[in-house]
């Protein structure tokens, strides 16, 4: 038992030790450097490949400080900002020069990030058409635009793709500042890493991510949160608190203790072959079982019996396969062509009814054995 103990402990200690090592490594959603289905390394290592440098940032200062004309500043969660992130980050928007991605920005924040814009909903469809002359939108296609919000503006200079029920799923509004514009993305599914290669996905994450060649990833941190907006503050079950990494060493110390338990458990069955006490011969075996047949009525049974072995035999004579022995229409034409003697109906003998009595039955058995010797001997 102590024994036992100790090797669960060892295994425990150790499913613990490779989940904390595996968690620093994983990261969360939206993350560029996450390899999870909800992160967004596929699109990092894409712009990576096109020289697009991705700098990870986690508050609204560093990333209005980063930005710049030959930047492109990422915002992936718009509506968790407080007033006074909202504020940096539109300033960033209006003196960079460079391009500001909104990710699903809401009405919360659409009213500091991009006056004049409002939301309209949802969009009924996840994948649409761009139906607008972007560049980025026309040379993508289709893609997972929609989803999620649509939004309404009024603004000039506004170019509204993707549509769905009337409404853009994508606006790009151009700043105050030459050369610079804000791009409203209504749904976050083009830079997952689930949904990256589905339609024009790629196409269009790329192109709007990467048309300068800096691109600072902002992810707010909870510093950064504006307390009771957002749906970063919604109540969250002790499952979705704990880490991925905790998860995996809880399912490795489940299955060390599975291993423990049928290694310890009793074998099933006995453990040495068990010896008859006397033999039995077949003669004997065959009598017994005729008694009871005899003593139940079941001439049926008997009879049934009689004829597949006789099939059986006669088939492996005749040249018939054994899985087709009890076939009337292979069995019967074959066993005919080998009879010299007087005609016999062979399908009433080897497939008949049951017998009426017991001398019809023991006349069947003399029958049966009479074919089977004419044929061994045709």
């Amino acid at each position: 038992m102590r024994r036992t103990a100790a090797v669960l402990a060892v295994l425990a200690a150790g499913a613990v030790i490779l989940a904390a090592l595996n968690s620093g490594t994983r990261h969360g959603h939206l993350d560029p450097r996450s390899a999870d289905p909800t992160g967004s390394r596929a699109v990092a290592e894409l712009l990576k490949e096109r020289g697009v440098t991705t700098r990870v940032v986690t508050t609204a200062r560093e990333a209005a400080d980063a930005t710049g004309p030959r930047t492109t500043l990422l915002v992936t969660d718009p509506d968790r900002l407080g007033a006074g992130q909202r504020s940096a980050i539109r300033s960033a928007i209006d003196l960079s020069g460079g391009r500001t991605v909104l990710l699903a920005p809401g009405d919360h924040s659409l009213s500091d990030l991009s006056p004049g814009v409002r939301t309209e909903g949802d969009a009924g469809s996840d994948d649409l058409d761009p139906r607008c002359a972007l560049p980025a939108a026309t040379s993508a296609g289709r893609a997972g635009t929609g989803g999620d919000l649509r939004y309404t503006t009024a603004l000039p200079g506004a170019t509204a793709c993707y549509p769905s029920g009337g409404h853009p799923t994508l606006l790009v509004l151009p700043t105050g500042t030459t050369g610079g514009d804000t791009v409203l993305l209504g749904s976050e599914t083009i830079l997952l890493n689930e949904s990256l290669a589905e339609q024009g996905n790629a196409s269009l994450a790329l192109q709007l991510l990467g048309s300068r060649p800096d691109l600072v990833w902002y992810l707010p941190s909870l510093a950064d949160s504006d307390p009771g907006t957002g749906p970063g503050d919604q109540d969250k079950s002790l499952l979705e608190l704990i880490p991925a990494g905790w998860s995996w060493a809880l399912l490795q110390l489940f299955l060390a203790a599975a291993l423990a338990a049928l290694w310890r458990a009793r074998r099933l069955g006995p453990l040495v072959t068990e010896k008859l006490p006397v033999a039995i011969r077949a003669s004997e075996a065959t009598e017994g079982r005729a008694r009871l047949y005899r003593k139940a009525g079941a001439r049926d049974r008997a009879a049934t019996v009689l004829r597949a072995a006789t099939r059986e035999r006669l088939a492996a004579l005749v040249g018939v396969p054994p899985t087709r022995a009890h076939e009337p229409a292979v069995l019967v034409p074959a066993v005919s062509a080998r009879l010299t003697g007087e005609p016999r109906d062979v399908a009433a003998l080897l497939f008949g009814t049951t017998p009426s009595d017991d001398a019809a039955l023991v006349a069947l058995a003399d029958h049966l054995d009479a074919l089977e010797r004419e044929v061994r001997t045709s």
